[in-house]
């Protein structure tokens, strides 16, 4: 098999959480646009009509939509068992579900911690583990994870987040350790500071939004489509020996 062959997805089944908007519709996208056939996952998804549908569709790829809320418990494990009963064989997991709560850790409330916890850390983990465990049957399967800067660095204002995102980082290396001998392929994508709905207030900011666009070495802050190129390679079999890797996708910011 060619090099840019090992690229291709066709005939691959992909799940994307968190994938109405942003990085997650975005990742869905690359991944029609590679060959894969998609399932969409995200709280306010449209379960038929969706943007996403439209997309992936007018790539010739297929797409299913699903409506849950992975912050409630219940709600997740019925959505897996739906998928499980509708798509029996997910060959792709990307795992990108994710929240945020920006206040001063001496005022972050319980309630803030815990949904914050829940949903980009818990759920990743639950999601993993029942689509992994198909994955290590089948002695085939990649799953991503959505990492963040904050995998690496502390950050300001939002500590359940950054200790979430630290979370996820252990658990792609935790997770890999196990599975890289048994076919699985687990890694983590870090975005850097990317133009999205969870940036906006970090952008118009008056000090943080030009201190942060001086310090990346790319100029400028980063796309959602910048995590295709990185979604596809973790996804495919030019990845397959990649394990327990976060790459960051930040315009150079680790760099400095």
């Amino acid at each position: 098999m060619g090099i840019l062959d090992q690229f291709n997805l066709k005939g691959r089944t992909a799940l994307v959480t968190g994938s109405k908007r942003g990085l997650g519709k975005s990742m869905a996208i690359g991944l029609a646009a590679a060959g894969a056939n998609v399932i969409g996952v995200s709280a306010t998804l449209e379960e038929t009509g969706s943007e996403l549908e439209k997309e992936v569709t007018a790539l010739g790829c297929r797409c299913a939509c699903y409506r849950c809320d992975v912050s409630d418990r219940n709600a997740l494990y019925d959505f897996i068992a739906r998928v499980k009963a509708e798509h029996p064989i997910v060959d792709i997991l990307v795992s990108n579900a994710g929240t945020i709560e920006r206040r001063p850790s001496a005022e972050h409330s319980d309630e803030q911690w815990d949904r914050v916890i829940e949903v980009n850390l818990n759920s990743h983990f639950i999601i993993a583990r029942e689509f992994g465990k198909d994955m290590l049957a089948r002695g085939y399967g990649k799953i991503v994870f959505t990492a963040s800067l904050l995998s690496f660095q502390g950050g300001f204002t939002v500590p359940g987040y950054a200790a979430a995102k630290g979370g996820i980082a252990q658990l792609t290396k935790a997770l890999a350790n196990e599975w890289a001998g048994k076919g699985v392929n687990v890694n983590a994508i870090a975005p850097g500071y990317m133009a999205t709905e969870f940036t906006t207030a970090l952008m118009n900011d008056p000090v943080r939004g030009p201190a942060i666009t001086a310090r990346i070495p790319a100029g400028g802050w980063g796309k959602p489509e910048d995590m295709q190129g990185a979604v596809v390679f973790l996804c495919s079999d030019a990845a397959s020996y990649v394990h327990g890797t976060v790459l960051p996708v930040d315009g150079g910011w680790m760099g400095r």
